[in-house]
Parts: C-alpha cells; sequence; structure tokens
C-alpha cells in the first residue's frame, strides 16, 4: 500500500461539482493499494500517519502529529500510484489490487486512522474527483508499506 500525504491548510474533493469531503488544517492522503496488500498494510500506513511527526512545534521544528495539533485527514484513493510506468510510454497497472480488493483495503485504512483518533473525511472510491487544497509548507513525503 502506497500513501501521498500532503500537509494542508484546508482541502476539499468533489465528484460531479458536488463536494463529497472537506476538511480545514491536516493531510490529505492519497492511497494506491496493491494486489498483495492486506489489512496489515492499511494498519501500518494509519499507524504511521497518526503519529508521524510532521507539523511544526512552537518554534516551527516539525515534532508534532495530526493528532496532536487536533488535525483531520482528507482520504482519497488513486489507484495511479500503483502504476508501473518503467517500460514504455503508457502506465500498466497490472500491479493495482482489483477494485474489490482496492475498495476494502481502502475503507480498512480509513477504519483505523479514525480508531488513531484521527477525524477522517473521504472521497468516493473509484470516481473521477476534483481535489482542492492549500499546500501547508508545502510538506509532501511517500510512504510505501512494502518498505517497512
Amino acid at each position: 500500500m502506497i500513501a501521498v500525504i500532503q500537509r494542508s491548510k484546508e482541502a476539499y474533493v468533489s465528484v460531479d461539482a458536488k463536494i463529497v469531503g472537506r476538511i480545514s488544517h491536516g493531510l490529505v492522503i492519497l492511497i494506491g493499494v496493491f494486489r498483495n496488500d492486506s489489512a496489515a498494510d492499511a494498519a501500518f500506513l494509519a499507524d504511521k500517519i497518526s503519529g508521524l511527526r510532521i507539523f511544526g512545534d512552537e518554534q516551527q521544528k516539525m515534532n508534532l502529529s495530526i493528532k496532536d495539533v487536533a488535525g483531520e485527514a482528507l482520504v482519497i484513493s488513486q489507484f495511479t500510484l500503483c502504476g508501473d510506468w518503467r517500460k514504455g510510454r503508457r502506465p500498466g497497472f497490472s500491479d493495482a489490487a482489483d477494485p474489490q480488493t482496492g475498495r476494502q483495503l481502502y475503507e480498512e485504512f480509513i477504519a483505523c486512522l479514525q480508531t488513531a483518533g484521527v477525524p477522517t473525511q473521504q472521497g468516493i472510491f473509484g470516481a473521477m474527483m476534483d481535489v482542492n487544497l492549500t499546500n501547508d509548507g508545502p510538506v509532501t513525503f511517500v510512504l510505501d508499506s512494502r518498505l517497512k
């Protein structure tokens, strides 16, 4: 499972011009699910992200987690993160999970974040979405559960 996380001052996601998820201060989390991922990958990433100290303290040093700053998460499924771009000019997606597994693990990840105490909004799995955010920093990290 792979996640691109971006610190944000505010963000929202819309489908067909209707806002389906909105947060203020927190993280926008793009999630890709690989075909060999499991619930353990979802739990690992949710735990890592919920405790990751990437928010500034009084001296603006990255010492605080999303929970420490009472931040929120906007989680968006993005299977293109699983694309293999190494051959040719068009990415292949054979390593991505099938839609049923992808949805299940996406929802498992969200549930794990919520259990960890992170208020969570989300996009709509599999939908074409418009994502709008105001980056904070910008601060962006890529986390891959296969690299643990």
